[in-house]
């Protein structure tokens, strides 16, 4: 009995929306939507943070058409059912405009919450091609690059630069990560040159990958790639180099940062991922990182500089349309530049950013760092 209140009262907490900080009188209401807990929870929060430092600092210069910022943070576990019921509450709660999510599924499950609702939305991280290739969600922008460009990119560095012949592709059967290696398998189909000699989806959260590392050492993969997030890939890695398993692990951006590398210790050396571009020489990006530091006592996490940046093209959106309307907002959003910490950026018709897209990294020293 104790064990299924603990499990309601773990359900509630998910779907808990709260505002930080309040506000008196008229304000703006900027719905913060990711997972800041679990095991993603640094994805989700690196996000959030963006989002506050940005929110405080657009506050700092007069807010958004005169008004001060409000935000509304919900957790949505980056599971697809938890994130429809918090999408419902941070609508009924007054939201204006969405900054999130983080998992794709889980943005695309919230997002027909979002688009009945008149809302824009803005992710930091989502990078499924569906939520702008489709024409399904019209409401929707994002400050990273698709996975498509991800797929063009890990594919062909597989093949002209490490020289593979043969690849395996796992994934973890979610939105994301299936979607992920179902693009490189298209790509390198269409490619030529590399045989994909194991394509296989795997139980996300499963203490045990013994089964799937088998499959991968029978294959004789010369690249193993992985469409999913860190902490499973972490797990996966482990077992590969205990088992002396002689192949490269690639990952997408679900495994770059300190999290992943932090979890599979002496392990992650030389493994290979996607992630944004390096834009630290940026000087806004300096600026955010000392504030960062100052304000959280750490370092800026993986999707810190995209959380900014989202809140920036909300607030110029909205200062340009002259409104909060969103026939006029989304317009808006076609025609802006902004000086972001990513870079100068804006949108193309679809909803994707121009002007930030992804490199390889590879772990080296237990850091990543970028290789192409």
């Amino acid at each position: 009995m104790n064990s299924i209140f603990k499990a309601l009262a773990v359900a509630v907490l998910s779907m808990a929306v709260f505002a930080l900080p309040g506000f008196a009188g008229d304000t703006i209401k900027i719905g913060s939507a990711g997972v800041i807990s679990g095991d993603l929870a640094p994805y989700g929060i690196s996000a959030l943070r963006g989002v506050e430092i940005a929110m405080d600092d657009i506050n700092a210069k007069g807010g958004i058409l005169g008004k001060q910022i409000e935000l509304l943070v919900g957790d949505d576990v980056c599971k697809p059912e938890v994130s429809v019921n918090m999408a419902t509450k941070l609508v009924s709660d007054g939201a204006q405009m969405i900054v999130g999510h983080v998992c794709s599924g889980a943005t695309i499950a919230a997002n027909k919450i979002y688009k009945d609702a008149n809302l824009l939305i803005v992710s930091p991280a989502s990078t499924n091609d569906d939520l702008t290739l489709t024409g399904e969600h019209p409401n929707f922008f994002r400050t990273i690059a698709y996975d498509g460009a991800q797929a063009t990119l890990m594919t062909n560095f597989v093949k002209n630069e490490l020289k593979a012949k043969t690849v395996a592709l796992i994934h973890d059967k979610g939105d994301y990560g299936k979607g992920q290696m179902e693009l490189a398998k298209a790509r390198f189909e269409k490619m030529g040159g590399v045989e994909i000699v194991l394509l296989e989806g795997v139980t996300t959260g499963a203490v045990d990958f013994t089964a799937i590392v088998q499959k991968i050492k029978r294959s004789k993969a010369e690249v193993t790639m992985w469409g999913g997030y860190h902490s499973d890939a972490s797990k996966i890695v482990q077992m590969l180099k205990k088992k002396r398993v002689n192949t490269i692990f690639f990952g997408g951006d679900g495994i770059i940062g300190d999290n992943f590398t932090n979890l599979a210790g002496k392990y992650a050396e030389d493994v290979y991922a996607t992630g944004p571009n390096d834009t630290s020489s940026n000087p806004l990006y300096k600026k955010l990182a000392a504030k960062h530091q100052k304000k959280y006592k750490e370092d800026p996490g993986t999707f810190f500089y995209n959380g900014y940046a989202c809140v920036q093209a909300l607030a110029m959106a909205a200062e340009k349309a002259g409104s909060l309307d969103y026939d006029k907002m989304r317009a808006a959003m076609f025609e802006i530049t902004i000086d972001s910490p990513l870079g100068p950026i804006g949108f193309d018709k679809s909803g994707d950013v121009i002007g930030a897209g992804f490199s390889v990294y590879k772990v080296i020293n237990g850091k990543y760092t970028q290789v192409n």
